[in-house]
């Protein structure tokens, strides 16, 4: 789940997508909605957060700047945390069982000619 890295309390406008710059501070755009394009960024708070690697940084419900890990990130959820990894147990090996000789295949060479019925031909009188 998410980790609060800041509180920071903005107050949130419709319309505006808020979201958490390069730079670590708050930024808004003007959301796109159908056909019409989004707007162009504006800084709304300077925070200056430093992004760790396999985080995922957000603005919260509550206009504060919060945290969550991504999956397959290489970074483990500290709240999710496995178990160490049990031994592998061996297992015993398979019996292996015999095929039956395979039938040598067909060569190019010896294909089947298909015998053809031969044509009546009708006589005029």
């Amino acid at each position: 789940m998410a980790e609060k890295v800041k509180k920071c309390g903005i107050k949130k406008e419709e319309g505006f997508l808020y979201f958490v710059d390069k730079a670590g501070d708050i930024s808004c755009a003007k959301a796109s909605r159908g056909n019409k394009k989004g707007g162009k960024t504006k800084k709304v708070l300077k925070v200056g957060i430093t992004k760790e690697k396999g985080y995922l940084y957000f603005v919260d419900k509550n206009g504060d700047i919060s945290k969550a890990a991504m999956r397959n990130s290489g970074v483990e959820d500290p709240k999710k945390a496995k178990k160490a990894a049990k031994p592998a147990v061996k297992k015993a090996p398979a019996k292996t069982v015999k095929k039956a000789a395979a039938k040598p295949a067909a060569t190019k060479t010896a294909k089947k000619t298909a015998v053809k019925p031969a044509k009546k031909t009708a006589r005029k009188k």
